[in-house]
């Protein structure tokens, strides 16, 4: 499968870097401390969305402010074991600063931190802090686009969250999903693939050619 376009709208956490034992240690720090009943906590989904907005949907509303701003806490002091995921660095490598953003449902200080720990250098960063409505919302990958001075029609969004395939559907980029912290069959979008490293990006004279490897399963 080839697409021609003319940006990568690239999501973070479990696309680029593995940051799941941070992310398991700060949030079960959170169930502790704001008592969050285990039924509770095991229903709602976490993955791809801003921390504000889960909490919203785990806490009595004079809690939320925060409960967030402590996880966002836990979270920046707590970058062990996070590593950059296969293909990641090569890609952020092979693609020109101006046509590659990051668009992540973290806020930027812990986005800055996260990438800072695996040394992936990026230019272009739309994060929690940059917008009203968070994931599945089309918001971040439409402002993600703005950046980029190009069309949302004309940028291909990487995700491995169903909360971000949707928010990449609703802004009208063609998405390709990574099945890092999902089974594939649980992703809906144009093509799926084990990590980026099944991805072959070509810098062309009008813009990126992005191809998947015959050997993606």
């Amino acid at each position: 499968m080839r697409f021609e376009i003319d940006a990568l709208l690239v999501d973070m956490d479990g696309t680029l870097i593995d940051s799941t034992a941070s992310v398991l240690r700060s949030w079960t720090a959170i169930a502790e401390e704001f008592a969050i009943p285990a039924d509770r906590f095991a229903t709602v989904p976490r993955h791809g969305r801003p921390a504000v907005e889960i909490m919203r949907d785990l806490l009595e509303p004079a809690l939320v402010e925060r409960a967030a701003a402590r996880l966002d806490e836990l979270e920046m002091a707590d970058v062990d074991g996070i590593v950059p995921l296969p293909g990641a660095v090569e890609l952020v490598s092979a693609v020109p600063a101006g046509a590659l953003a990051i668009v992540t449902s973290a806020g930027r200080g812990l986005a800055l931190a996260r990438l800072a720990a695996v040394g992936l250098g990026v230019s272009n960063l739309v994060t929690a802090d940059d917008v009203v409505r968070g994931k599945p919302d089309p918001e971040p990958f439409l402002l993600g686009a703005e950046l980029l001075g190009v069309k949302p029609s004309r940028c291909l969004v990487l995700e491995d969250a169903a909360a971000g395939l949707a928010a990449g559907r609703a802004a009208g980029a063609a998405c390709i999903a990574v099945a890092t912290t999902h089974r594939a069959d649980e992703l809906e979008a144009d093509a799926v693939v084990p990590d980026l490293s099944a991805l072959r990006v070509e810098c062309t004279k009008t813009g990126l050619v992005v191809e998947i490897s015959s050997a993606a399963s």
